[in-house]
């Protein structure tokens, strides 16, 4: 098996080829800096720009399947000007991936699995959502990933299986939210976010990584979501963070109205509550290392924690 890789260098990315290489499985991704392309025997880069529609038709030479991550990031504030690239650098990927493909007469792909989120579900705090919700969250990140989603279907018209990950909250040391969580903690400043109450559906950098290899091997079609067993609330997640990092919480809630004035519609990130279900990529036979919150944070915190009590609370 070959797996070629958008977006490999990224967070998810790089977890991803670490798990894929561990099974002997080679990698070829696709790059937009020509300065980035490598020449391995199971690691080789090749150049696209899906903002023109380019694409190194020899990336899908050998392959059997394709891991679709590529995106602009939406932790940026959400100018119009920024949206729009959010939303164009998703559909872009998968139409340029889409048209090289067809145009490389590749007939051994078998599946894509591509990413998603679980921003399409609607902001509840009562609700408990699982892959067959059919509501959409009515503002801007149910309508990129709507849209994603269904562009990534359109592989299904080359007899392609389709899987779609919607992850949540990708939990890692050094990349994504929790560095940006757990530096006011570290400083003395932490506090739970609006209310607190909202959920966040999180998930374990390794086991995410895992979870995609899995579908690849499995050939797994449809919707799952990349999400722990365990969703905590805000405040739940920063108290822990802080019982991990041994760190004081003094300061009362940030208003949600001060987020919005700071972040603007992006505060959407981190007040929208979704409380998601594993339960569905459970039963396909998949197996969480990191099932509960606090697990999850000694593991990426070890060496800060050590001398702190382990917690069996979810």
């Amino acid at each position: 098996m070959k797996v070629l890789i958008t977006g490999a260098t990224g967070l998810v990315g790089q977890a991803i080829v670490k798990v894929l290489h561990d099974k002997g499985i080679p990698v070829n991704y696709l790059t937009t800096s020509k300065n980035k392309i490598t020449s391995q025997e199971d690691f080789q880069g090749y150049y696209w720009n899906p903002s023109k529609g380019e694409i190194d038709l020899d990336c899908f030479k050998n392959v059997q399947a394709i891991i679709n991550l590529a995106g602009t990031t939406i932790a940026k504030r959400w100018t119009p000007n920024h949206r729009k690239k959010v939303l164009l650098s998703r559909i872009n990927s998968l139409q340029t991936l889409k048209n090289g493909l067809e145009q490389s007469n590749n007939k051994e792909v078998e599946c894509l699995i591509s990413a998603s989120a679980v921003g399409i579900y609607p902001d509840s705090i009562s609700d408990f959502y699982d892959e067959t919700e059919t509501k959409v969250d009515d503002g801007f990140l149910g309508d990129v990933v709507q849209k994603w989603e269904a562009e990534a279907d359109s592989f299904q018209q080359l007899d392609i299986d389709v899987a779609k990950i919607r992850i949540g909250i990708v939990l890692d040391k050094d990349e994504g939210a929790l560095p940006k969580m757990s530096q006011p903690v570290k400083n003395f400043v932490g506090a739970p976010l609006g209310s607190g109450d909202q959920w966040q559906s999180w998930i374990h950098i390794e086991d995410l990584a895992q979870m995609f290899v899995f579908a690849v091997e499995n050939n797994l079609k449809g919707i799952y979501n990349g999400v722990a067993p365990n969703p905590v609330t805000n405040t739940k997640m920063t108290k822990e963070l802080a019982k991990i990092l041994d760190r004081p919480l003094w300061l009362p809630n940030i208003p949600a109205f001060l987020l919005k004035a700071i972040l603007g519609k992006m505060s959407a990130l981190v007040l929208s509550s979704q409380r998601v279900s594993s339960k569905k990529i459970e039963e396909e036979g998949f197996t969480f290392q990191y099932v509960n919150i606090c697990q999850a944070l000694r593991s990426l915190y070890s060496s800060e924690a050590a001398d702190v009590p382990a917690s069996v609370e979810a």
